[in-house]
């Protein structure tokens, strides 16, 4: 057969809004123009040694074939200990943890297994980019809200809140999720123990699910809880609980997490996750279940964050980049429109790749994080960086 006449059928796109994506861009742009990276939301330092051996030991020991499906049970009572000590609820290890390949499988493992065609899936703008695409693979309809966007006296973004009276209404019998975030990417928001109680009586007289990504869960500051869903009995019964051991212990390559959800939603849960990923690295979970045994790890996770959130906060105060509050995460926004330059006016987009070709520093447009850009002149930089890195921006930074 002559091979010019072969043609590939049609291939209908079953994401077709879906492009190459900011993280991307941005840190494409970085190494093009040899801008300090500080877009994309991973640690350029190294993780704990001990980590390390652990996972040696583990390989060393001959575990490298295939774990259970579900994960190690090592693993799962690890983590179901951690959540009943810290939470106050009790997974079963067996029933109602599953180990996953990172927070962004579990996530649409979970939608996978709950939402079908024509489902509505509320989401709060916004919001962590794997969401959308992942309700659209499962014929889902996402039904987007927007946080309220709080402005002080010069029109700059000032804070952010919860949109409960949009929630509230987007609400109807179609409604199968609602997504949570907190502590929130992009914003380091967190929600409150009032916040919990308020979406609980929300969702009191309905069949909705909840889907709480958590996966920044140690990373609360200023004397603040993590206010979890397993925290809440209410939502504990009718949530799947995401997290990630990729953010906690500085190992963002290793996709490494686990959902906790009752034992009917794990069921379905399960059902979907051995057919998209089956299991999940065998050494890595041995590594990781012998160093959750000290709780240390992450208990002071909070701590070693909040100095790296001061110097960089205290450099960034002798710029003119309005700080917002940032009780949680990693990241840290900033308004930018208050700069005496011209560039002030530019689109979120347009701004961060001025800045990275121009003074060297890569951040990440908030207004990506809405499926339809809203434009509120605030960009978010990441501080999980060695303090030389953060010196070296801020000292760009600062030329503004």
């Amino acid at each position: 057969m002559d091979q010019s006449t072969l043609l590939t059928p049609p291939f209908p796109s079953r994401l077709p809004k879906v492009g190459t994506t900011v993280f991307t861009v941005m840190s494409e742009l970085a190494g093009q123009h040899q801008a300090i990276n500080l877009g994309q939301g991973f640690p350029d330092f190294p993780c704990d040694r001990d980590l390390i051996t652990e996972v040696n030991t583990a390989m060393l020991l001959d575990h490298n074939q295939y774990p259970p499906m579900i994960g190690i049970s090592e693993l799962r009572h690890g983590i179901s200990d951690k959540i009943s000590t810290l939470y106050g609820h009790h997974y079963d290890p067996d029933s109602e943890i599953t180990v996953t390949a990172g927070g962004t499988q579990g996530i649409i493992t979970a939608i996978l297994s709950c939402v079908s065609p024509g489902d509505e899936v509320i989401i709060i703008e916004p919001a962590y980019d794997s969401y959308r695409p992942s309700i659209d693979l499962a014929g889902g309809v996402t039904i987007a809200v927007s946080l309220i966007t709080n402005r002080d006296q010069h029109n700059q973004v000032d804070s952010y809140a919860i949109p409960w009276e949009a929630i509230a209404s987007a609400i109807s019998t179609k409604t199968r999720l609602i997504i949570i975030n907190t502590p929130h990417n992009p914003t380091g928001m967190v929600w409150q123990a009032g916040d919990l109680d308020r979406l609980a009586q929300l969702l009191q007289n309905t069949n909705v699910l909840v889907l709480s990504d958590e996966v920044y869960e140690h990373m609360v500051y200023d004397g603040l809880r993590h206010q979890s869903v397993a925290s809440h009995p209410a939502l504990a019964s009718r949530s799947f609980l995401i997290s990630s051991f990729g953010k906690t212990y500085h190992v963002t390559g290793w996709k490494v997490g686990y959902v906790a959800a009752p034992a009917n939603m794990m069921k379905e849960f399960r059902k979907v996750h051995q057919f998209n990923v089956f299991t999940v690295n065998t050494p890595m979970q041995y590594g990781i279940s012998n160093y959750l045994k000290e709780a240390r790890h992450y208990l002071e996770l909070a701590a070693f964050y909040q100095t790296k959130r001061a110097y960089f906060q205290a450099g960034l105060k002798r710029t003119k980049f309005k700080l917002l509050p940032v009780p949680g995460t990693y990241f840290q926004c900033v308004d930018y429109t208050g700069l005496e330059i011209a560039q002030s006016t530019l689109s979120e987009f347009d701004f961060c790749t001025w800045l990275a070709k121009e003074v060297g520093v890569a951040a990440i447009p908030v207004s990506a994080f809405y499926d339809k850009p809203i434009e509120s002149g605030v960009i978010r930089f990441c501080f999980a960086k060695q303090e030389q890195t953060l010196s070296s921006a801020l000292q760009r930074l600062q030329t503004l």
